[in-house]
């Protein structure tokens, strides 16, 4: 899994026999910044688009099948015995309302490099069928944390963050909250050069502007109702742009941002889910101790906890959930959830490349 952070890939090796979930290893790879700064180009209009997204594709390739390589290796297991790579790919457009989402990495390449099957491309079919393609984790969550005597709501925290809210009857709920930490690094690496605020200590030591705050949660996408899914395409530099003005300090900025993604997403579970009673947090947001601790200010009484509590780490749960979305693939099962991307009904999703 590489997602809307651009901070490297995810990798698990999965098994899910007897309706267990196994993590039999578990890696991260960071990107090169070479890599990351071109990927995040990519994500807007540019020159040349074509051919710098085959470039990359194949180089992202390269960079899964390392990952594939060492969880291998670290779990001492030959590539024979693995049934299929689940890759998700690199978003680059997230378009439902066009008709098309857009992931790359070369999954044909991967299963030339790797010897091993490779489910990709997950999203499209979901968008053909009417569907915003997004988020897709939620059917991985109704299965990891469901629990019958207890509403809740899985809450995200990747570049992007989506919720699912899991009730004790009817379907799930899902979507895309708003930005996850997109904005938080964005404005970490242009001020401190760095790729993110560790733990949130420079967003601590701000103020978080009231007026600025209120400007950017007037976003229309805040308050359109799901289904719905959103990306850098909306919340990237130029939305940031458009919001401040002349004389910011840039801590209290971070710490605005940090407001926003908190604000955001704790208004979603509130006006959609009020009934929940637990909120389990998972993504790189998770790291971020300020934002956990604004998350659990907002949602107070209702707890606010890592996944790691609830037998996954938070670091691996997309990563494991599309391990999932492939065995979902091989097996002929649907992997969306009709009552969260708003698509026709279920669907199995992923394009497979044999072995």
């Amino acid at each position: 899994m590489s997602g809307t952070s651009l901070d490297g890939v995810d990798a698990v090796l999965a098994d899910f026999a007897d309706g267990k979930t196994a993590i039999l290893a578990a890696l991260h790879v960071p990107f090169d910044a070479d890599l990351r700064e071109e990927l995040a180009a990519l994500t807007h209009p540019g020159a040349d688009e074509i051919d710098r997204a085959g470039a990359l594709g194949n180089r992202l390739a390269a960079v899964y099948a390392d990952a594939v390589s060492r969880a291998l290796g670290q779990a001492g297991t030959s590539a024979t015995a693995v049934r299929a790579i689940g890759c998700h790919g690199q978003t680059v457009r997230h378009r439902p309302e066009r008709g098309y989402t857009l992931q790359i990495g070369n999954a044909a390449l991967l299963a030339e490099l790797t010897g091993i099957a490779v489910v990709a491309d997950f999203r499209s079919r979901d968008i053909a069928a009417g569907g915003q393609g997004a988020p897709l984790v939620p059917a991985f969550h109704v299965r990891a944390f469901s629990a019958p005597d207890e509403v809740r709501a899985v809450l995200n925290l990747g570049g992007i963050a989506n919720v699912t809210i899991l009730r004790r009857e009817g379907p799930p709920l899902g979507f895309d909250t708003g930005p996850g930490n997109c904005l938080m690094d964005l404005w970490a690496a242009r001020h401190l050069g760095l790729p993110c605020d560790h733990g949130g200590a420079w967003a601590r030591g701000g103020t978080a502007n009231a007026d600025l705050l209120e400007r950017m949660l007037a976003e229309q996408y805040f308050n359109a109702s799901p289904p719905k899914s959103t990306g850098r395409e909306l919340f990237g530099p130029d939305w940031l742009e458009r919001h401040l003005h002349p004389g910011l300090d840039p801590r209290d900025v971070q710490a605005t941002l940090l407001e926003l993604t908190a604000a955001s997403a704790a208004r979603a579970i509130l006006e959609h889910a009020d009934a929940t009673q637990r909120v389990i947090a998972c993504g790189g947001g998770t790291q971020n101790l300020a934002l956990m601790q604004r998350l659990s200010q907002r949602l107070a009484p209702r707890p606010v906890e890592p996944s790691d509590r609830h037998g996954l780490p938070a670091q691996l749960v997309e990563a494991t959930a599309f391990a999932w979305l492939a065995q979902q693939a091989l097996e002929g099962r649907a992997g969306n959830l009709p009552s969260v991307t708003g698509a026709k009904g279920p669907r199995n999703l992923g394009a497979i490349y044999q072995r």
